[in-house]
């Protein structure tokens, strides 16, 4: 439902977390909400009073909260559940192509219905790349677009662009060339497809942008997404970064996140991946790094100098034993670090509260008296510092007067049960306790879409049954071939990497070892 005004009632109001990393938190609190924005903040009885009309959500039992930020997110049936294991990067990522499809829009819904149920209102969606003909590029992006609209979220979409290495390190077609011919074939035809120029790619972006900030200014945003270093020519990065300054686009750009990429562009430049950006002129406040997993301490210093920001997926880098990201050290140079949950997290799903716990966990060294961020600083990880990355920092990520009444209300008495002391700070048990299952309600720009802890943007247990459905019918003959071909390239790709020089073998960011290891 969306009224005109409203107010949100709750026990205590996290505005957001300061500057100094301290929790901003107001006890007793109420939220007057005007035409999807904050137009008040103050003492609940007090608002009441003065607003005698308006509808009451929210209660004494619940903690208000600024939606959280997905800064980081690709597609949603997660590899697991459609029959991939778990592998090293370079390994798992082309067991993709085997995998069958319920379509855009259920596969988007579907994980738009697990962020938003545990708080998420926002998310960074990376597609994985546009094939085939110019024309068709549309059916790509729309779908996805009009899915998290129709459920109520807000969405910064972006696509991967790659122009080389597609399959492994080196040119697809010396690696294609190794191959029996069926199976050259096969995958020839898709590296070559989504090889088109990259002027008619950002074409292409400046045609989508314009057309949805005409359709929707306020819930969608679109940015640039070059896949990688080692996936993009030096021509294609200059073309792309040149094309966001001009047109004052985000660029979201995954980079060293496995020791191999990081290897790969020492041997290729001469230099780390992050300096080879800069030497292009690539770095600036408007580049967010998606992993950032082996990145030095010049690198960050870089970084640091240009104000780029860095989207930490933690769940993702140790499911696939990419490594850790020094965070610690980003924090002790200013570095913005926001939070992603990229495919999915430790358990499998969307949950953001289940990543900051992680994160927190994860970033906690041996030394008693080491640098580690605190549960404040986490949650701004995930809210204010994820919203900066998606081109609508300044309007969400927290909640202050004239700012989106983009807003999560969390049970208290259930975070709370049996008892957690009054000096324990509010936004530590939030974050350290809470669970998916103890959101109650979410607005996004003053809409309810989440009631009860459950989402009512679109029919939620009719999304799961034709989901279901779908994939409980028998492979297509196109999808066991493409699932076959699949299981005939990987022995291929397995002995490439065994031969390859920098298949890794460094352990940087332990917290112990045992004997020389």
């Amino acid at each position: 439902m969306t009224e005109t005004s409203f107010l949100i009632r709750a026990k205590a109001v996290v505005r957001g977390v300061s500057a100094a990393g301290l929790a901003e938190v107001e006890e007793n609190a109420a939220l007057l909400v005007r035409d999807g924005v904050i137009a008040e903040i103050g003492p609940a009885d007090d608002l009441a009073k003065a607003h005698p009309g308006c509808t009451v959500f929210g209660g004494p039992d619940v903690v208000a909260v600024p939606g959280l930020v997905n800064a980081h997110h690709h597609f949603g049936l997660t590899p697991i559940m459609m029959g991939v294991p778990f592998a090293p990067l370079e390994l798992w990522l082309p067991q993709f192509r085997g995998m069958r499809s319920v379509g855009h829009r259920l596969d988007t819904l579907y994980a738009a219905i697990e962020m938003l149920e545990s708080g998420t209102t926002t998310v960074q969606h990376i597609q994985g790349g546009l094939s085939g003909p110019e024309e068709t590029w549309f059916d790509t992006v729309d779908p996805v677009v009009e899915a998290y609209r129709e459920i109520g979220m807000r969405v910064s979409w972006s696509f991967m662009l790659r122009d080389r290495n597609q399959l492994t390190y080196e040119a697809d077609e010396t690696f294609l060339a190794r191959l029996p011919a069926d199976v050259a074939a096969h995958f020839g035809a898709q590296v070559r497809s989504a090889l088109a120029p990259v002027e008619w790619h950002m074409a292409f972006f400046e045609e989508a942008s314009n057309r949805w900030r005409a359709r929707d200014p306020d819930r969608v945003r679109l940015q640039l997404a070059p896949a990688n270093l080692h996936w993009c020519t030096d021509p294609t990065l200059e073309a792309i970064f040149d094309t966001a300054r001009r047109h004052r686009a985000k660029v979201h750009m995954h980079l060293v996140e496995t020791e191999r990429q990081a290897a790969y562009a020492l041997t290729r430049t001469g230099r780390s991946a992050v300096a080879h950006l800069h030497h292009l002129g690539c770095l600036g406040p408007n580049v967010t790094l998606g992993h950032g997993i082996w990145t030095s301490p010049a690198d960050l210093d870089l970084l640091a100098e240009h104000r780029c920001q860095v989207c930490h997926n933690a769940s993702s880098g140790l499911r696939l034993g990419s490594g850790i990201a020094p965070v610690t050290e980003m924090q002790k140079r200013g570095i913005r670090v926001a939070l992603g949950i990229d495919q999915s997290n430790l358990d499998d799903d969307r949950d953001m509260y289940a990543e900051m716990r992680l994160v927190f966990a994860l970033h906690r060294p041996s030394t008693m008296f080491g640098r580690t961020p605190t549960p404040a600083e986490v949650f701004r990880m995930a809210s204010e510092h994820a919203a900066a990355t998606t081109g609508f920092e300044g309007r969400i990520g927290r909640l202050d007067v004239g700012m989106a009444a983009d807003v999560v209300t969390v049970d208290w008495k259930t975070v709370a049960r049996p008892h957690v002391e009054a000096r324990t700070p509010l936004l530590d048990a939030l974050v350290l306790r809470s669970r998916k299952d103890m959101v109650r309600s979410v607005f996004v720009g003053g809409r309810e879409v989440v009631r009860d802890g459950r989402a009512i943007g679109v029919d939620r247990e009719a999304v799961m049954a034709e989901i279901e459905a779908r994939l409980a019918r028998p492979f297509t003959p196109a999808e066991a071939a493409a699932q076959s071909m699949v299981e005939q390239l990987m022995p291929h790709l397995d002995s490439w990497y065994r031969a390859y020089p920098d298949h890794g073998d460094t352990r940087p960011y332990r917290y112990n070892a045992i004997g020389d290891e």
